[in-house]
């Protein structure tokens, strides 16, 4: 079983910036992909970015990209979301997942095994 526990949430005001982590417990996630997805109120979780165990990224939601950077610790067992020039509608929890192989579909939510609890990120115009 894999505990994931993210952290780094909080109000930002627009244009400022923030760096999720997401640290994982109960197995080694060095050959795991790894992924963040948000979920604004009312709306359904969206997939923001993946890392497989190679380091290769994936990027999901066109507005996030050139502004959100993924990126792993092995050593840590720790994920990454670098977030910067932040905006309004990035506002939403944003939630950690991950998962024993390589990235295939990350875009899916049922591709994932392992959630986090999520952490809050609002932007404040």
């Amino acid at each position: 079983q894999v505990q994931l526990v993210e952290s780094g949430g909080g109000l930002v005001q627009a244009g400022g910036s923030l760096r999720l982590s997401c640290a994982a417990s109960g197995r080694t996630l060095s050959a795991y992909a790894l992924g963040w997805f948000r979920q604004a109120p009312g709306k359904e979780r969206e997939f923001v970015a993946a890392i497989g165990g190679n380091g290769r990224p994936t990027y999901g939601v066109d507005s996030v990209k050139g502004r959100f950077t993924i990126s792993r610790d092995n050593a840590k067992n720790t994920v990454y979301l670098q977030m910067n020039s932040l905006k309004p509608e990035d506002t939403a929890v944003y939630y950690c997942a991950a998962r024993g192989s390589t990235v295939i579909m990350p875009a899916r939510t049922t591709f994932w095994a392992f959630w986090g609890q999520g952490t809050q990120v609002t932007v404040s115009s």
